[in-house]
Formats: C-alpha cells, sequence, structure tokens
C-alpha cells in the first residue's frame, strides 16, 4: 500500500489497461513464441502449430498495427518462418495418409513402403534444410521487434483499424468468389489449389474478426468444412505427384513392377474425384458465405422495432358514463 498522505488518505493508483490491439498482438506473438523451440527441434505436430501461428500474426500485423521499419520487420521475420515451416509441413502430412492407406484392405504393401520411402526421404533433407534456417532465427529478436509495433500502436478508438480489417475481409470473400467462379465444376488441381488459398486467407482474418467480439465464430466453422475437404484433396494430390516420380523411377526389387503403384494411383484418382464432388455440392453455401462476409459481417445490428401502444378494445352497445363535474 502506498504511504499515507498528509490528511491520512493513500494515494489511488489508477491501472490503464492496454488497447484491445496490443492484447491481440502480444497473444498472437505468443502462440508463436510458444510452439516455435518444438517445431525447431522437429515435432510434426509443433511445425503444424508454429506455421498455424505465424501466418494468423502475419495476418494481423498489418491490421492493427501502423506502417512503421518496426513492423516490415517483423513481418519479414515472421514471412521467413512461415517458409522454413511449410518445407516440412506439406510431407509430413503425406507421411500421415501413406499411413492410413496402409490401413485400408486392397494396398499393395510393397508398392506403398516404395512411395512412403521416397517421401521419408525428401522430408529428411528438408527437415535438415528447415533445421539450418531456423537456427539462424533469433526468437528473442523477433520478440523484441514485436514488442517495438505494440509500443508504436495507437491508443485511441478503434474504428481505423476495425475499418482496414472490415476492408482486409471484404477483399478476401471477393477473391474467394472470383476463385470460385474461374474454377467453375472443373476438376483441375492449380484452380482448386487457389480456391483453397482463398479460403484459408478468408479464415485467417475471420478470426481476426471473431477475436475482436464481432460474430465471425459461424462463418469460421462453415469455411474450415469447406476448407478441409480442399486441403485433403491438395494432400492427396500431393502424394500423386510423389508416386508418379515413384513411377517413373521403380526401386531396385523384385516385384518392383507388378502394377501395384498403378493400384495406388487409382485410389487416389478415385478419393480425389470423390473429394471434388463433395466440394462442388457446397460451393453455393461457400459463395453465400462470402457474400455475407463482404455485405453483413459488419453491418450494424437491426435497430429493435418501436413498442406500439396497445389498443384499447370497445365493448358493442355499451357506453361509458360520463365523468362527474366536480364544482
Amino acid at each position: 500500500m502506498s504511504p499515507p498522505l498528509r490528511n491520512g488518505r493513500h494515494r489511488t493508483t489508477i491501472v490503464h489497461e492496454p488497447p484491445a490491439t496490443t492484447v491481440l498482438l502480444r497473444r498472437r506473438s505468443k502462440e508463436l513464441e510458444r510452439h516455435l523451440p518444438a517445431a525447431i527441434a522437429g515435432n510434426a505436430r509443433a511445425v503444424h502449430r508454429a506455421r498455424v501461428a505465424s501466418r494468423r500474426l502475419r495476418e494481423a500485423l498489418p491490421i492493427v498495427a501502423p506502417s512503421s521499419k518496426a513492423r516490415r520487420k517483423a513481418g519479414r521475420k515472421i514471412r521467413r518462418v512461415t517458409r522454413a515451416l511449410g518445407l516440412v509441413r506439406e510431407l509430413d502430412v503425406a507421411v500421415g495418409i501413406l499411413d492410413e492407406l496402409a490401413q485400408r484392405q486392397g494396398i499393395p504393401r510393397d508398392a506403398l513402403e516404395d512411395v512412403r520411402g521416397y517421401v521419408v526421404g525428401e522430408r529428411d533433407v528438408r527437415r535438415a534444410q528447415m533445421g539450418e534456417r531456423l537456427s539462424r532465427f533469433k526468437t528473442a529478436r523477433l520478440s523484441r521487434r514485436l514488442e517495438e509495433v505494440t509500443l508504436s500502436l495507437p491508443s485511441g478508438p478503434e474504428g481505423d483499424w476495425r475499418d482496414s480489417l472490415a476492408t482486409r475481409i471484404a477483399h478476401r470473400a471477393e477473391r474467394l468468389s472470383a476463385a470460385m467462379a474461374a474454377a467453375g465444376q472443373m476438376y483441375a488441381p492449380d484452380p482448386l489449389h487457389k480456391i483453397r488459398i482463398a479460403a484459408k486467407k478468408l479464415r485467417y482474418a475471420l478470426e481476426l474478426a471473431g477475436d475482436t467480439g464481432l460474430p465471425a465464430a459461424p462463418l469460421v466453422a462453415s469455411l474450415k468444412r469447406a476448407q478441409d475437404i480442399l486441403g485433403r484433396l491438395h494432400d492427396l494430390q500431393i502424394i500423386q505427384g510423389h508416386v508418379a516420380t515413384v513411377q517413373a523411377h521403380p526401386p531396385d526389387r523384385a516385384g518392383a513392377t507388378d502394377g501395384g503403384l498403378d493400384r495406388i494411383a487409382r485410389v487416389l484418382e478415385k478419393e480425389c474425384r470423390h473429394l471434388h464432388a463433395r466440394y462442388i455440392k457446397g460451393a453455393p453455401a461457400v459463395m453465400e458465405l462470402a457474400l455475407e462476409c463482404r455485405t453483413r459481417l459488419f453491418a450494424a445490428p437491426p435497430e429493435p422495432p418501436a413498442r406500439r401502444r396497445q389498443l384499447g378494445m370497445s365493448v358493442p352497445g355499451r357506453r361509458r358514463a360520463p365523468a362527474v363535474r366536480r364544482a
């Protein structure tokens, strides 16, 4: 307790809460710092979580923080982290899917092991590259950069950065709608990949809106369902590429040319077509979601209807007695 004043009273300490932008940025930076050490050590789950945390931080940084030298430096460092982690994440997912396929009936085990061995070898090479890049990365330096950014955040009204967030979400939603319109119902990896990326970026922006108190959670959940379908489709297409590489350079073992790789390729193609059909079925709902992001998410809530006076009902054939006049 502070020492009493001459009148016997104590000084009152006023604690000022930090701006919402400062709280948001610090929370996201700590999320990245929490998962990064285990990711650098090679933990597959930590790699995924650190990569997602870096993307969320990159989404928040240009919205809540004004343009400055510190913000640009922090943004470049976070981008390098995302790219380094991306070297391994894709192949971690591929190994997991190949292990799923190994549990199915009718999958040629030897051919599947040939593909898995190739993918694991590629992952080991990329993991070494990731470790080399991240070993030069100084987490403490990034923390200092981000703290510089938070200290420069304005403490005034939140209208400016909320307007920036609304503009960004509208832009992300428009990009998603354009990508879906360009792809149509065609099954082609590149257009579907563009839709997946656009959906992912819109989701990160919507998560940021949800952190600010906007009712974005239902939109995020719906978008994540569509994103999961497209993500699984993309992962299977990546494995198709690995199978094709092994087919072009078959391993030196007995029975390596018995058609097992062809059967795996057919299984993957069938599942990709099935996932594409699921995406096409849900595409109208995603288009409607994108429209809602552009038009209704930041709209002011409607005013409650004015309370109407209750009408008095008179009983037919009955008249009110005249009021008594007072003297």
